[in-house]
């Protein structure tokens, strides 16, 4: 089967300046990434751009007998419909990136013969369906599809994501050849420092890395990823981080983690699928703690959520100016904090801020969304009722709201959320899976603290399920109910250790209960108060 490999290449990568001449095992990563795709024989053209930036590797390149063509540096789909030039519609192409060298060319004919087989007009390879590392990526199609893309180009997206209008018409299909592997939580990209020193170690001592077979590159890498726990990428785990700031927790009884412990904690997160991080103004010296653990690149594999002051400083009456003061103060410290320009996701931290002031806190999140400072809004509630009125806001993207396996209250406004979802983005996060730590105690105390008259009823049904589901892990019992609800799209969990990380990471993998199962575990759930579900109304140590 004839195919042309397209190897997309430039210099000036915004994370990792000129990753692309790095070296290794001698060979600068652009021409390594070309030689390995390329080592069954099938012809490949590295496309870059005309800018001076890349001239230097465009002499790498020459030196090498590989062969490129220069094109627009904005304008990836020209470039690659360009190099084409000449070639039939019916010509099968190869996307490939210049950061990945993982990708060779055995498994390249694995790709266009399922390519083949299957009579597909696209077929892409990455993500949990592959079953392989985040770096080990390809897409097929043909150039003909290449060149009406192309012409159909509306937006600078679809110029420099290459396939966006293909797969629009197409649709995404996977090749599935590595899919019992369960790889996808681990990386093999060049995109930062640590990825590069890594690739670097799974080559050395390689004396044709050229040749050698990805399934060597692949065991080498699961070897050499012990921090990886997961089975599965744990994508429905949001790290909560407010125990990064302060004492958090009815049962916590140390302080905040050191920042070199808490390095360790994110990374591993990270490393194991987590995508969402939540953190909040209001955390203490989280938000700074988290910003100096997202640096060296880390920050561009995490999606950070954090929350608006509470503005408890800013007067009842005042007037809009002074209202956008504050918010912009808020947003600039959090953007400080987490050495961000533009910050991922800014939720209020208190729903009623939507319409005080008469809108104005509103308005001026609104305003920082439109000059680039948050990219995403969204609002932290405390009560279905805050869900429903939020549900009000066209601009709000995400909600975080309480829930766990003793709260009743959400019952009746699941049907609306998810309706909500289906006409426009709208991503719900949980907290308090553990009601900050209470589910998890026995001790009747803490419960009465709590205002739970009926402790010694709660504790007794949680371990009569536990020990009918979970073989008696009540934590296990707590997220895995949470986690089994199809309208909560992931759960907010703070850890304080890396053992405690771990073991929910693993847990957050779990299969999911059905909805007969969630039925039988609380058809007899005792009935707590509304205070117990809302920490805010528990008792103090001292009162």
């Amino acid at each position: 089967m004839t195919a042309t490999l397209l190897l997309q290449a430039r210099t000036n990568s915004s994370r990792l300046p000129g990753k692309v001449l790095l070296p290794v095992c001698g060979i600068p990563i652009a021409v390594l990434a070309a030689l390995r795709a390329g080592n069954t024989g099938r012809p490949v053209i590295v496309v870059t751009s005309l800018e001076p930036t890349d001239d230097a590797l465009c002499d790498l390149l020459k030196h090498w007998n590989i062969d490129h063509y220069r094109g627009e540096l904005e304008n990836t789909l020209k470039r690659f419909v360009d190099a084409l030039d000449g070639l039939p519609d019916n010509h099968i192409v190869v996307r490939l990136t210049g950061d990945n060298v993982f990708p060779d060319g055995l498994f390249i004919d694995q790709l266009l013969e399922d390519f083949a087989a299957r009579g597909l007009s696209y077929l892409c390879c990455g993500g949990e369906a592959s079953g392989l590392p985040y770096g080990v990526s390809a897409e097929v199609t043909y150039a003909g599809y290449l060149r009406e893309a192309h012409r159909q180009a509306e937006t600078a997206f679809d110029r420099e994501h290459v396939t966006p209008k293909i797969i629009a018409r197409f649709g995404r299909t996977f090749f599935e050849g590595y899919g019992s592997l369960g790889m996808s939580q681990y990386r093999c990209t060049v995109d930062t420092l640590d990825d590069y020193l890594r690739v670097c170690g799974l080559f050395s001592n390689t004396e044709k890395p050229d040749q050698v077979p990805l399934s060597t590159l692949l065991e080498r890498l699961r070897q050499a990823s012990p921090e990886i726990v997961t089975p599965v990428p744990a994508s429905r785990m949001v790290l909560g981080t407010a125990q990064f700031g302060f004492k958090y927790g009815i049962a916590n009884t140390s302080g905040p983690p050191i920042q070199e412990e808490v390095d360790v904690l994110v990374h591993a997160a990270i490393a194991n699928g987590i995508h969402y991080i939540d953190t909040a103004r209001a955390y203490g010296e989280s938000e700074k703690v988290l910003g100096n653990a997202l640096s060296g690149g880390w920050d561009s594999r995490a999606t950070i959520v954090t929350k608006l002051s509470p503005l408890d400083d800013c007067p009842d009456d005042a007037s809009p100016a002074v209202v956008q003061a504050f918010v912009e103060r808020s947003v600039f410290q959090s953007c400080h904090a987490l050495n961000k320009s533009c910050l991922d996701v800014l939720m209020l931290h208190r729903a009623e801020h939507l319409t005080a002031w008469n809108g104005s806190a509103w308005k001026a999140l609104s305003d920082l969304k439109f000059r680039k400072a948050i990219d995403r809004l969204g609002v932290s509630v405390q009560s279905p009722e805050e869900a429903l009125s939020a549900l009000d806001f066209e601009e709000i993207e995400f909600i975080q709201l309480p829930f766990n396996i003793l709260d009743y209250r959400w019952d009746a406004v699941v049907e609306k959320l998810s309706l909500v979802r289906q006409r426009r983005p709208l991503v719900i996060h949980s907290r308090s899976a553990f009601l900050q730590g209470l589910l998890t105690s026995t001790q009747v105390g803490l419960w009465q603290r709590a205002r739970c008259p009926n402790a010694g009823e709660v504790i007794a049904w949680l371990h009569a399920k536990s020990a009918e589901y979970t073989k008696g892990n009540v934590v296990e019992l707590a997220l895995r109910y949470v986690l089994s609800q199809s309208w909560i799209d992931a759960v907010v969990i703070g850890v304080e250790t890396k053992e405690q990380l771990e073991d929910n990471l693993k847990k957050s993998g779990f299969e999911r209960w059905s909805d007969r199962c969630i039925g039988r575990i609380v058809a007899d759930r005792p009935r707590v108060p509304i205070e117990t579900l809302n920490p805010a109304n528990w008792k103090q140590p001292d009162d």
